[in-house]
């Protein structure tokens, strides 16, 4: 389902799922993380739902600063929590291994990577986050295997229905894969 114009990159919250049809596999870029064949198989077949709890609040440590910022709270099969102040931050899970992350809000202007800028929508509709940005970017580096993940996340218009996605780098070494994955917006939280 197309995301509603109510929701915005300054509101992502909700249930999201991923769709397969309209997103790019992963595959490529879960191998060159050094994720296993079997669990690779695994993740392909299952059925990714975001359940994405967006807010105001002060930034989680290591920094010390006392405005409130952007925190991003993601459950899935891995749980991301992500504080958009651009500090980095570990994170250990099961699937990735030892990583330190960062997050922030990027104009269009601040997308250096060709692939990473490609496809947005953008305007007064879509320019809800602080300073009018329009965009989140995470930046993580895995400490156990050496590779990068970047991504920017938005809003695109995809077969006329405007939609939440995500273009992603991973790098390692000299090897680079681009992907998009593309969001069904579910609705609104469970109540807890």
């Amino acid at each position: 389902m197309a995301a509603p114009a109510n929701i915005t990159i300054k509101n992502l919250s909700g249930k999201w799922q991923m769709n397969k049809t309209l997103s790019d596999s992963p595959e490529p870029a879960l191998a060159l993380q050094g994720i296993g064949w079997m669990v690779r198989k695994a993740v392909g077949l299952a059925t990714l739902t975001l359940h994405v709890k967006q807010y105001e609040g002060a930034p989680k440590p290591p920094s010390t600063a006392t405005d409130p910022v952007t925190h991003i709270d993601i459950d899935q099969t891995t749980t991301e929590n992500r504080c958009l102040d651009l500090e980095f931050r570990e994170h250990a899970d099961w699937l990735f291994g030892s990583c330190r992350g960062q997050s922030d809000w990027r104009s269009p202007a601040e997308i250096e990577d060709e692939f990473l800028k490609k496809g947005w929508l953008e305007g007064d509709a879509e320019s809800t986050g602080p300073q009018g940005k329009s965009h989140v970017y995470s930046h993580v580096e895995n400490v156990d295997n050496g590779w990068t993940a970047t991504q920017i996340w938005g809003f695109q218009e995809i077969d006329g229905q405007r939609r939440y996605a995500r273009n992603i780098v991973v790098a390692k070494d000299d090897k680079k894969v681009e992907f998009r994955l593309v969001y069904d917006y579910l609705g609104e939280n469970d109540a807890a």
